[in-house]
């Protein structure tokens, strides 16, 4: 690695209502909150109106929406000045194609079909398409009447479309017939595209990056920024879209000299990166999980499985919900691309027809891992062709004959199948069974595992111990721009697990007096609503009809159920009209918020000073209640976190209050204190107290500081609180770098309720 890795990342989304000036503005913040380098979601030419970025049109240009090269200029100035580095997010999967005349290299594909010089960017099966893509972008198959030919261009309403050399005569129905592509009913997109996308969005096409060419290309600008020293690190977007990740990370780590580079991977339990990846490691979905699970009761497991078997009328099997869910993915919205599967194996001896494309559909479906690596990962594949076998014998001749194909490394078929497995576990498992199973929705986050009801503190150590031994410069982090709600919500709702009695008498009353027929749904909704009230009624409903139509069980983005949404709106509006219902929502909050805000810093102090790199998401600083995208992405008041962090530079010890200024406290003092003493945190020990309420404290020493953290705090009150708890520290003074308290550890340790008399936190120095 060229370079130490970053200290500690701040992320900032890009987009037109927040530019790169403004970013620049920030710098001195930035610098001020402790982080080392600014990390930026992606910059280059996107489609008009995006505030992702995730849909790249033009890889040769920094975006002029967000501010164009020249504010790009300016931004790196502006952090260089402040002495900070910037990390930059890159998309090298896909790129966006909505808009076809936006994306010369598109264009052109269309234009030429098979003989532009950009046809091998894409990935497109021609043969299937009877040598022309398919773009699923009509109402109907008769809405080709609506064609019309303009200024050299085939359009059908917004959408412009190239018309090949010599093919512009006739009417625009027969010009249509003569181009390299065929335009389709958008409802064939699920069964007969021929392009490979991101997903299941048909506009974001994949690309070819294991093609030199297309790498070369892809990269040009990025290879520019980092001769010219305005990158210091990257962030590889979907990793497991591309044909060959490792070759990826081997072209972009000699491209980029070795520069600090975490890749957005998603690890199932007991998964780790291979070590064969030139990678620093993950975004940090895996310290998320490990952080999250050792503040849940696993006391409150049986009351709320329970409850939820009362809610859905049945007990609730997770893993054969995740089935259902991922085989309406390959059977539906990714059917495309199982049907491109089936094509490539053909007939198998002694298979009917038909069973192939099944028995593939259910061994994406039964896999338990995003993906493989041949040879990497082999084991993943086998045990999954065991399950299947075991599920569905009827399937085993076909299972049988795909698994030797399907486990040759660098095969046409073993590639897309790996391509392809990923995206099937993302839409079936995190944006449709999180959706579905209401059990304890704060445990339904990306990277996390639903079915683990808490994790113990023995477990948390170890899981810590393995991140400095194996990837010590991983990303770590509570919030991004793709988590299902943010770290603080999650926080709140982790109360929930102590007091499942209490929640379960709540929410029967809210199901009997607002009934939805999905009660499943209806609980999901009930939880996030505790969880980041107050919440404007229109964040609320937002919020209520994305969960419903990702859980896809009564309304659809593409079937909407007019009757079933407007049921749940008045659910919803109940929370804000129903005096009954709004008293108790507001009384359960006050009752938990101060036990949330416990939690709230505790997985900060957690996430910040365990191994690795700690981001810090934008706004997350402070309390932010924010649920899924686009309510995580709103506008940030950056002037309040300014006047706040002034005060607590002058010496204001903040309470742990509804201003947040005890979080802007911790996540500072821990940032700084890792930028200017990074010595201080090359070692991972646990530190195991002693007394009465011991199980409530987790920490550990990094090798010169020592984080204390309070677990489950509704038990610890309920018990008492500390007593005669103590931390074995080494003898002599003790200092929090939080509050600045002062305490000796002697032979009995240092008190905990010393220590923890001001936060439920602390950082520990030798005095």
């Amino acid at each position: 690695m060229t370079g130490a890795p970053p200290t500690g990342t701040y992320r900032l989304q890009f987009h037109a209502e927040f530019t790169l000036d403004q970013g620049a503005e920030l710098a001195g913040y930035l610098a001020d909150l402790g982080v080392s380098h600014a990390y930026a979601s992606p910059l280059l030419r996107s489609a008009e109106g995006s505030n992702h970025g995730y849909d790249t049109t033009d890889h040769a240009h920094v975006d002029e929406a967000r501010g164009g090269r020249a504010g790009l200029d300016r931004f790196v100035a502006a952090l260089h000045e402040h002495g900070l580095g910037l990390v930059l997010d890159l998309v090298p999967n896909h790129m966006g194609v909505e808009d076809a005349h936006a994306s010369a290299w598109w264009w052109s594909l269309l234009e030429l079909g098979q003989d532009s010089p950009h046809a091998h960017a894409f990935d497109v099966d021609w043969a299937a398409g009877g040598g022309r893509v398919r773009l699923p972008v009509l109402g109907s198959a008769d809405d080709l009447a609506e064609l019309r030919v303009e200024d050299g261009e085939l359009r059908y309403y917004d959408h412009r479309f190239p018309i090949a050399p010599g093919t512009g005569d006739g009417t625009p129905q027969e010009v249509h017939d003569r181009q390299h592509y065929e335009l389709v009913d958008w409802r064939r997109a699920d069964g007969d595209l021929n392009y490979r996308r991101f997903f299941a969005i048909n506009t974001l096409a994949g690309l070819r990056v294991e093609d030199e060419r297309v790498f070369d290309a892809t990269h040009a600008l990025v290879r520019e920024l980092l001769q010219a020293g305005y990158v210091d690190g990257l962030r590889i977007d979907h990793p497991d879209g591309l044909a060959d990740p490792r070759g990826y990370l081997d072209r972009l780590a000699e491209l980029s000299d070795h520069r600090w580079t975490v890749v957005e991977k998603i690890l199932e339990p007991g998964e780790d990166l291979p070590e064969s990846w030139a990678t620093a490691g993950t975004t940090g979905y895996d310290a998320l999980a490990e952080v999250d699970g050792v503040l849940v009761d696993p006391a409150g497991e049986a009351a709320f499985t329970a409850l939820d078997a009362e809610v859905a009328g049945h007990p609730v099997d997770y893993a054969e919900l995740v089935h259902t869910a991922k085989r309406e993915v390959t059977d539906g919205i990714l059917g495309s691309e199982v049907s491109r599967l089936a094509r490539l194996v053909g007939d198998l001896p002694g298979v009917p027809d038909g069973e192939v494309r099944e028995a593939l559909a259910d061994l994406l479906a039964t896999f338990d891992v995003y993906r493989t690596y041949l040879p990497d990962g082999r084991a993943h594949l086998d045990a999954t062709v065991a399950a299947v076998r075991g599920r569905r014998p009827d399937l085993t001749p076909a299972v049988d004959g795909l698994h030797p194909l399907l486990s040759t490394p660098g095969t046409e078929l073993a590639t897309r199948f790996e391509q392809t497995s990923g995206p099937v576990m993302a839409k079936g498992v995190e944006d449709s069974a999180y959706y579905r199973w209401s059990r304890f929705v704060m445990l339904n986050e990306v990277g996390g595992d639903p079915t683990r009801f808490g994790t113990s503190v023995a477990d948390f150590h170890a899981a810590q111990q393995a991140r400095a031994t194996h990837r010590s410069a991983s990303m770590t982090t509570l919030s991004t721009h793709d988590t299902k709600r943010s770290e603080d919500v999650r926080a709140r709702l982790a109360v929930l697990a102590e007091l499942p009695e209490e929640w379960t008498t709540l929410v029967r009353g809210w199901l009997a007096r607002h009934p939805l027929s999905d009660r499943p749904v209806a609980h999901q909704v009930w939880q996030n609503l505790v969880g980041a009230w107050p919440i404007s009624r229109e964040r609320a409903q937002a919020y209520a009809e994305k969960a419903a139509r990702e859980a896809g069980t009564s309304t659809t983005y593409t079937a909407v159920d007019e009757e079933f949404e407007a049921s749940l709106r008045s659910m919803v509006d109940a929370a804000f009209d129903d005096p009954t219902t709004q008293a108790e929502i507001e009384a359960f909050v006050e009752r938990i918020a101060l036990s949330g805000r416990s939690n709230s810093l505790a997985q900060k102090l957690l996430q910040l000073t365990v191994a690795g790199v700690p981001d810090v998401y934008q706004g997350s600083e402070l309390w932010d209640l924010s649920l899924v995208d686009p309510d995580n992405r709103r506008p940030v008041d950056y002037a309040e976190r300014r006047r706040l962090l002034a005060d607590l530079d002058a010496g204001t010890l903040p309470a742990v209050d509804a201003t947040g200024a005890a979080k802007l406290l911790v996540v500072s003092r821990v940032l700084r204190h890792r930028r200017d003493a990074a010595e201080a945190f090359a070692g991972y020990a646990p530190v195991e107290a002693t007394g009465a309420a011991a199980d409530h404290v987790v920490a550990f020493d990094r090798g010169g500081v020592v984080a204390v953290a309070t677990r489950l705090p509704v038990r610890l009150a309920a018990a008492g609180g500390w007593r005669d708890t103590a931390l074995p520290l080494p003898a002599g003074g003790w200092r929090d770098l939080l509050t600045g308290t002062r305490v000796v550890s002697d032979v009995g340790g240092a008190a905990v309720a010393e220590l923890l008399q001001h936060l439920p936190v602390a950082l520990l120095v030798r005095d």
